[in-house]
């Protein structure tokens, strides 16, 4: 089975000059805990911001709630392709422990996979059951 078969092919997004108090309202309003990143000028997807990104980032930074979420996003990106095997999308969830993998063609984001879809596609599936496993592992505290 294909990633386009299960993931969520509208997905809203907000750009780099997207102050960080409009995102979290955003993610409220539609009871999510990322949104992608676009660029400004070529809607290329560019990051993701969390609401941990702003807990941590944002706001335990001291950054003013007007400041652009472009300063504080998650740019390391782990993307998937369309054409993707919903298995490979995963496992690369599980290699890199993410709970999102946004769909991208041609650097644009076109869909996205959320750890919850991967384990709705087929309960039985092994490699859902290991990538939730992997990614729901315990964070241990810096020493």
């Amino acid at each position: 089975m294909k990633v386009t078969e299960i993931m969520t092919k509208d997905v809203e997004t907000c750009t780099t000059d997207t102050p960080i108090q409009a995102v979290a309202i955003q993610m409220l309003n539609l009871d999510v805990g990322s949104i992608p990143v676009v660029d400004n000028n070529d809607g290329k997807l560019v990051g993701i911001i969390t609401d941990r990104d702003i807990v941590t980032r944002g706001i335990a930074a001291q950054f003013a709630l007007d400041t652009p979420v472009g300063q504080i996003i998650s740019s390391d990106l782990v993307t998937g392709t369309p054409d993707m095997d919903v298995e490979d999308a995963a496992t690369l969830m599980s290699e890199h422990q993410i709970r999102r993998l946004p769909i991208c063609e041609d650097e644009k984001l076109v869909g996205i996979v959320a750890l919850g879809d991967v384990a709705v596609k087929d309960q039985s599936d092994e490699h859902a059951g290991e990538a939730i496993e992997d990614i729901s592992k315990p964070a241990e505290p810096n020493e």
